[in-house]
């Protein structure tokens, strides 16, 4: 059954859709396009969520990054990830500290830079899992544990971490518990020409305005917690979870290509970011609940990185992407028979 919004659910609905207008608009001051990766950005994070950037360097993803920061009003921290980066140099580290009245000495935690409310982890795969892994805690329960101490890190919590998918040498594949943990994968691609061109002279003729802030963390962290109630009709469920459960090959009812070209399909947490994507995309632009038309828009990036292709479809030529668009077509024609 599904649940009625109340007058005051549905004004913040409204609310949150006039504060996205107000968000891409002094978005825009500064980036020149990019509205579908702005778009999936502002999703993941309504959404509790964490995404993964994959482009090549110099299409503005820390200055992107940068730029919402401050239109939302939020702590800002760049980490640089390199093959030399400890674990401590992310989360902090305990210093032995000396009282001069009493001379008594005692350990003080000194916060690292994941004590912010978005991280720029940039070229996350260019240092080993053992780094990559002090990131995994606080990815998924918010805490950060040093020593015997366990910090609570302040909402919002916001990952973005950026890999280059052209030069691999010298790096360290995620794991795949640690790719499970974004909600997206973003592939962000070159400009067009009339883009580049504005970008071009734009970026040459004029210091980058500042945005607005248009909404502080408590107010995302409310929201955050609001797109949980938003009702979703029993359709919508269903198409999420058979699109994460006919990508897995070894299902009986899994359509002959997944079959053929896919050696690992999605686990269930696919399932349940379909759904909440679907939620915060609809709230975002003013629905009360999502539409099959939400799981579309989002199904590639969430299942960009949880579906495993085999040699047969490398050797076809076959991307992920195409698989993902086939499988929803398929999904499609089975809901509507």
């Amino acid at each position: 059954m599904e649940k009625i919004l109340s007058e005051k659910d549905t004004q913040t609905v409204k609310n949150l859709a006039q504060a996205r207008e107000k968000i891409l608009k002094e978005i825009h001051k500064v980036i020149i396009g990019q509205e579908r990766v702005i778009e999936y950005f502002l999703t993941a994070l309504f959404s509790n969520g964490h995404c993964l950037l994959v482009g090549v360097p110099g299409l503005a993803k820390t200055l992107l990054i940068s730029t919402i920061s401050q239109t939302l009003n939020l702590k800002f921290s760049r980490i640089q990830f390199t093959p030399d980066l400890m674990p401590s140099d992310i989360t902090g580290t305990d210093i032995l500290t000396e009282d001069r009245t009493t001379g008594k000495r005692t350990f003080q935690f000194i916060r690292g830079p994941i004590f912010a409310n978005i991280i720029l982890a940039d070229e996350i795969n260019r240092t080993p899992p053992k780094t990559q892994a002090a990131l995994l805690e606080a990815m998924q329960e918010r805490n950060v544990t040093a020593g015997n101490h366990t910090y609570k890190l302040d909402e919002p919590f916001f990952v973005l971490a950026t890999q280059n998918p052209i030069e691999q040498e010298g790096t360290y594949p995620l794991p795949e518990a640690q790719l499970d943990r974004f909600i997206f994968h973003v592939n962000i691609d070159y400009p067009s020409y009339e883009e580049e061109k504005e970008i071009a002279e734009f970026t040459t003729s004029q210091e980058f305005p500042v945005p607005d802030q248009v909404i502080d963390g408590h107010e995302i962290a409310r929201l955050q917690k609001f797109i949980f109630t938003i009702p979703v009709s029993d359709h919508i469920i269903e198409f999420a979870v058979k699109l994460a459960r006919l990508s897995r090959p070894e299902q009986e009812e899994s359509p002959d290509f997944i079959k053929e070209w896919v050696n690992w399909g999605a686990g269930p947490r696919a399932s349940q970011f379909l759904i909440l994507a679907a939620k915060t995309r609809a709230a975002l632009h003013g629905r009360y609940t999502p539409e099959i038309k939400d799981i579309e828009f989002i199904a590639e990036p969430i299942l960009q990185h949880r579906i495993l292709l085999n040699f047969s479809a490398e050797a076809e030529g076959l991307k992920t992407k195409d698989i993902i668009t086939k499988l929803i077509d398929y999904v499609k024609k089975q809901t509507n028979k």
